[in-house]
């Protein structure tokens, strides 16, 4: 027998807690999470090269066939089914829109306003949930025939010809994206002097809650003190190891909890053959472990467990990117308006930083809402250069 063998032998037998502790960690980490995990685009686990193409493929062709639906419900619906728009509503949502040349057959934006009309008959009771406003940004002669197809059912607002030609000098794409957000914040508060507004981009498709959750925001008392609440963070961005210090203390929260209750939980299941205890020692390696789990198998999956009630969002300081849905409760659309336009846009400064920044100047607060409001359909940007095949990652 080797002489390192005798002080291990407490170790390695099969009861001995620290044995029992090596099996679930292999079982978990190189045997379940890999075969639950190996397909969900957002876990350590997914298996890129085999799948990233075929779901990227699927994604794509779902977003199409959505698109395509949308187009029919739009070109067959009543055009004197028009939606004006009311002075002071609670609510006013402005969809900023370019056209995109290299998705016309996508028709993002007829699938986000098809979601928001749809969405509008489910706010139980007699007043509408929101307003709807189309901003057309457009630069240039070419027309957007989307948003020209739905001038006959909502209110779409543009640029005169000498304001977009003044836009067309500023070659930097990032200013005039910013210049156009700009625009359509203004105009809105302009036409309705809307309570509340929510600025979303042509690819934002909200999710089936968007509006309960909205005005359960609303109704928060931080919403009357805050710039801006983003209702969007990329998933890819979700994840516990990142420079936002809260997602530490969230992380370490629920690994804590979840081994308390574990360890509280072993004795009642007495068939168990196991070693563990409520120790010191013991309640540390389930509190890395779960954590440990967590993280592996995505946070991005934990937070959709928060959509079962409006109550269960969650939310946190703002974060930097992005901002394809935003929600400025009161008038503060105008002092980020007034930010936007203080500042000079361009690339490592783009609209998303600039007030980012001005929040860390004036000392004002935002807000990111957790899980996301809206899914980002946008395969295809209008102000960037696009891959020859988009991908999902």
């Amino acid at each position: 027998m080797p002489r390192w063998f005798p002080p291990l032998a407490p170790y390695v037998r099969r009861s001995s807690p620290v044995c029992q502790a090596l099996l679930l960690s292999t079982f978990t980490f190189c045997v379940l999470l890999p075969l639950c995990c190996h397909r969900l685009v957002y876990s350590y686990y997914y298996i890129k090269p085999l799948f990233l193409d075929s779901m990227s493929d699927a994604a794509l062709g779902r977003s199409l066939r959505r698109g395509q639906d949308a187009l029919h419900f739009w070109t067959t619906k009543e055009n004197g089914d028009f939606e004006e728009l009311a002075e002071h509503p609670e609510l006013l949502v402005t969809v900023v829109t370019s056209r995109r040349g290299e998705a016309r057959e996508f028709h993002y934006l007829l699938q986000v306003l098809k979601r928001l009309s749809e969405l509008q008959s489910g706010c139980g009771d007699a007043r509408r949930c929101a307003h709807l406003l189309v901003c057309d940004v457009q630069h240039g002669n070419q027309e957007n025939e989307d948003a020209a197809l739905l001038q006959n059912h909502f209110q779409v607002v543009r640029r005169t010809s000498r304001e977009r030609d003044a836009d067309l000098e500023f070659v930097n794409t990032f200013e005039r994206e910013k210049r156009d957000y700009v625009f359509c914040l203004r105009k809105g508060r302009e036409l309705t002097r809307a309570k509340h507004t929510v600025v979303l981009e042509d690819d934002a498709l909200p999710k089936r809650d968007f509006f309960h959750v909205v005005r359960h925001l609303l109704s928060r008392t931080f919403a009357r003190d805050t710039l801006y609440v983003k209702l969007y963070h990329p998933e890819r961005l979700q994840r516990y190891v990142n420079p936002e210090p809260y997602r530490l203390l969230e992380w370490a929260g629920l690994g804590s909890v979840l081994a308390t209750a574990l360890l509280l939980a072993l004795p009642l299941c007495g068939r168990l053959n196991v070693s563990f205890s409520l120790s010191r020692a013991h309640l540390l390696f389930f509190t890395l472990y779960f954590m440990a789990a967590a993280e592996l198998f995505g946070r991005h999956y934990l937070l959709e467990l928060r959509r079962a009630s409006p109550q269960l969002y969650a939310v946190s300081p703002a974060t930097e990117c992005c901002t394809p849905a935003m929600l400025f409760p009161g008038n503060s659309s105008q002092r980020a308006a007034d930010a936007l336009d203080a500042a000079f846009c361009a690339s490592g400064n783009a609209k998303d930083l600039v007030l980012y920044r001005a929040l860390r100047a004036t000392g004002e607060r935002a807000h990111s809402l957790e899980p996301n409001l809206i899914t980002h359909i946008g395969a295809f940007s209008s102000v960037r250069q696009n891959p020859a095949r988009p991908r999902l990652l």
